[in-house]
């Protein structure tokens, strides 16, 4: 079956790595068109873009990861795709185990995630720590085990591109997806390799910003979903 497939990168202030992600997504050869949405980016991510002739979309304002991933999946919705990958911008992801992920919403899955940890074991990290604990989380409330609950590596089918698209607090977190595991979704990881961040800096680097962020997830996992 062919499928009609995006990949999805949202990227701010990403000028060190995009070029190179891109260059990979394409040497892959993997069947599936791209789209990078620039989340207004203060450095020089924009000039590449344009520079290089890179398809992508140019934010007027920062939305943040979840307003980025959102217009990528609007302009998935309108195109007609099948089914639409989020893939970080960073250097993290690598292109070889998109055809894995496809095959498996060829299989019927709905939601598919890119998971270091499915024949892997989590190290001893603060950061894995808190991994373990939204796994549990997950666990407790849905019945199902998510090794790696936040792997931004994901891709969702047509039903849950226009779910992602217009419901507003549809983030792509873990809360979100133990929302949706609730409300029936059919969700599998594939193990992948992962690199180390090319460039820059995460969003929830720094014990503080990481606490909070594991705090909030589970809290909402456990109580408001």
């Amino acid at each position: 079956m062919c499928m009609k497939v995006i990949v999805i990168i949202p990227a701010y202030n990403e000028e060190d790595s995009i070029l190179k992600v891109v260059r990979d997504l394409k040497a892959a050869n993997t069947g599936c068109d791209y789209l990078v949405i620039n989340d207004c980016s203060k450095d020089s991510t924009l000039e590449i873009l344009r520079k290089e002739g890179i398809q992508h979309l140019d934010l007027p304002v920062n939305l943040g990861l979840t307003g980025a991933v959102q217009a990528g999946y609007k302009y998935a919705y309108y195109h007609n795709y099948d089914a639409a990958i989020q893939f970080d911008g960073d250097g993290q992801h690598l292109p070889e185990y998109i055809p894995m992920l496809v095959e498996e919403i060829k299989n019927g899955y709905d939601i598919v995630i890119g998971s270091r940890f499915v024949d892997n074991k989590k190290g001893l990290s603060l950061r894995m720590l808190g991994s373990r604990i939204i796994t549990f989380a997950i666990k407790l409330t849905t019945g199902k085990k998510i090794s790696d609950p936040t792997s931004g590596m994901r891709i969702i089918n047509k039903k849950y591109i226009k779910d992602y698209a217009f419901e507003i607090n549809r983030k792509p977190e873990p809360d979100t997806l133990a929302f949706q595991i609730k409300k029936g979704a059919k969700v599998k990881e594939v193990q992948v390799e992962m690199e180390e961040r090319f460039a820059g800096e995460s969003i929830y680097s720094g014990i503080s910003s990481s606490i909070k962020y594991m705090v909030k997830v589970i809290i909402t996992i456990i109580f408001f979903n």
